[in-house]
């Protein structure tokens, strides 16, 4: 099990280097974010029990990054691009083609692409209004309950049924603008509600943590972090040099099916016929 998880680590890693490569060469800041960002101050890598990889970016930077990589990305990668035809979500992956990460739900959308892939989440503006902060975090919620609902999450929370259902009878574009906030570039305070954490507090941060970046070690190469970087994580994790006890560290895998040399094609009616016990998101 663990040398498969790091043949997974490594595709990620080469995937990262195929991110970089890109941003470096148009000038596109980034930053690695979350229990990514994680495992480079604490491991210089991958949390050893981690089996994702997670970028962030500034608004306008993530859809010039969008814009250019569409272009850019060589033949054997695929850009899922937020609420494109085929991926209803709300944050963008880059997915390596050939591949299979087949996550335990089935997607609506039987042309939904799933492949392997990294997470590259959008960082908005923040309103300086206390009120219209709360505001943009209930919007997000909306957001993300639609497009959860239209890609086919699975639960077995009543209340989440519920709020999904809801939120897909309602328009995204609104919502999404209220969480974008486009005019307001210039904001001192940026979130991550399509991001970070399911909690308020958790997702905002001064905007200066992602306009100031540093490099920083990261397996066999060098990838950008916050300059703050530890206020961001100890915002996110509270003393996160702290090691959890050892039954903690494990894997919370997120697929039922990792192939990283057959695509997933080959495994949509098999996926199909899966029953996933939405209580344990185990297979039945």
């Amino acid at each position: 099990m663990e040398d498969i998880l790091r043949a997974h680590q490594m595709l990620l890693l080469s995937m990262l280097k195929e991110l970089d490569r890109i941003c470096r060469k148009h000038d596109i800041p980034y930053t690695l974010f979350a229990g990514t960002a994680l495992g480079a101050v604490r491991h210089a890598g991958f949390i050893p029990w981690d089996d994702d990889l997670d970028v962030i970016m500034l608004r306008k930077d993530y859809e010039r990054f969008l814009t250019i990589a569409e272009q850019e990305l060589p033949a054997e990668y695929y850009l899922q691009k937020e609420f494109s035809e085929h991926w209803p979500c709300f944050f963008s992956k880059i997915r390596k083609n050939n591949t299979a990460y087949m996550e335990k739900t089935i997607p609506k959308d039987p042309l939904q692409h799933q492949g392997i892939y990294i997470d590259i989440f959008p960082c908005d503006h923040l309103s300086d209004c206390p009120i219209m902060r709360r505001v943009q975090f209930f919007a997000s919620k909306i957001v993300i309950a639609k497009s959860l609902y239209q890609r086919g999450y699975l639960t077995n929370s009543r209340c989440k049924k519920i709020a999904m259902r809801l939120a897909s009878l309602l328009p995204h574009k609104p919502f999404l603008y209220l969480v974008k906030l486009p005019k307001k570039e210039n904001s001192r305070m940026v979130h991550s509600f399509f991001g970070g954490s399911a909690k308020y507090r958790k997702s905002i941060y001064p905007r200066e943590w992602f306009e100031s970046r540093k490099l920083m070690a990261f397996e066999d190469a060098e990838f950008f972090v916050s300059a703050s970087v530890d206020q961001l994580l100890t915002c996110l994790y509270g003393d996160y040099m702290t090691l959890p006890p050892e039954e903690e560290r494990i894997c919370k895998v997120h697929a039922m099916k990792i192939d990283p040399e057959h695509s997933y094609e080959q495994y949509i009616e098999w996926q199909a016929n899966q029953k996933i016990d939405v209580y344990t998101r185990s297979i039945r």
